[in-house]
Parts: C-alpha cells; sequence; structure tokens
C-alpha cells in the first residue's frame, strides 16, 4: 500500500475512533451508575491514547490530524434499561468500528502503522466486551470488590461547578 492510501485510511480511522470518542463522553455524562460509568472513563482514556497514537502516524506520514471536535450532544435516559439500551448501541457502535476496519488494517503493508493497528483493534474489541456486559446488567467490568454492598448514588453528569 502506499503511503498516500496509508495516510487516507489513517484519517479515516482518526475520524470514525474521534466520533465514537465523542459519543462515550456524551454517554458517561448521564450513564451514572458507578461501575459503568467508571468502565466508560476507562474506555475513554484509551481512546484518547488511540487518538495519539493516530495523530502521530498521520503526522508521521506529513499529514495532519483534524480537531476531534466537541462531544456529542447527550442522548436522553431515564432509567436503568435506557442506559442498558445506550450501552447496548455503544458495544454495537465498537464492533462495527473493528468488523468495518480490520480488512484495511490487514492490508496496510508499514509493519509499525499495522501493528499499532491491529492493537487498537483489540483494545477496540474489549471495550466493546465491557459495554455488551454492561448492557447485559453486569458491575463487575473492571474488576470485582473485595468486600462489602455496593456504593450508592450516581456519578453527577458534571464534574465541577463554575
Amino acid at each position: 500500500m502506499k503511503p498516500t492510501e496509508t495516510l487516507q485510511h489513517l484519517l479515516g480511522l482518526y475520524a470514525d475512533k474521534a466520533s465514537l470518542r465523542r459519543r462515550h463522553e456524551a454517554v458517561a455524562r448521564v450513564v451514572g451508575q458507578y461501575d459503568v460509568n467508571n468502565t466508560y472513563q476507562y474506555v475513554i482514556a484509551r481512546e484518547d491514547e488511540h487518538l495519539r497514537w493516530l495523530s502521530d502516524a498521520v503526522a508521521d506520514l506529513g499529514g495532519a490530524a483534524p480537531d476531534m471536535g466537541a462531544a456529542d450532544a447527550p442522548p436522553a435516559v431515564k432509567g436503568e434499561e435506557a442506559a442498558r439500551r445506550v450501552v447496548g448501541e455503544d458495544a454495537q457502535g465498537l464492533d462495527a468500528f473493528v468488523e468495518k476496519w480490520r480488512p484495511t488494517v490487514a492490508a496496510i503493508s508499514n509493519a509499525r502503522h499495522r501493528r499499532m493497528l491491529d492493537l487498537m483493534l483489540g483494545e477496540t474489541q474489549e471495550q466493546a466486551r465491557l459495554f455488551h456486559q454492561a448492557s447485559a446488567g453486569r458491575l463487575d467490568l473492571l474488576g470485582r470488590r473485595t468486600g462489602g454492598d455496593r456504593l450508592a448514588g450516581s456519578v453527577l453528569p458534571t464534574r465541577w461547578v463554575e
């Protein structure tokens, strides 16, 4: 694959990953259950790293990654079932991302870029698994508690009040 083709694919991957990242930030503002929200925070942190990797790869090929843009508007979520539905949609979105990009990544001839993208797709599959589990009602997503009751309450949609 020619470098110009690789650059175009990297820019497409960046745009799609940035779109997922914006959506996950928006959902994290409305899904308040602690374990699920912590999972979103973990996924967002990894997506930030993926976007840095992609930006660096784009720059390596002489391009410039576009601005990621602001978070999407939070979806309307009222109640646990609605939250599970939204998380399930995010799981499906991650599955679709991997399915869409896996053949393209396999065709990239630059070994360093292909390895980085394979790692990113593998982590994205893991994120989808976490969201599938959360949408099924599981709360031991990032580990199990060593004892005691589950935390009561929920995460606030805004962390800091100005």
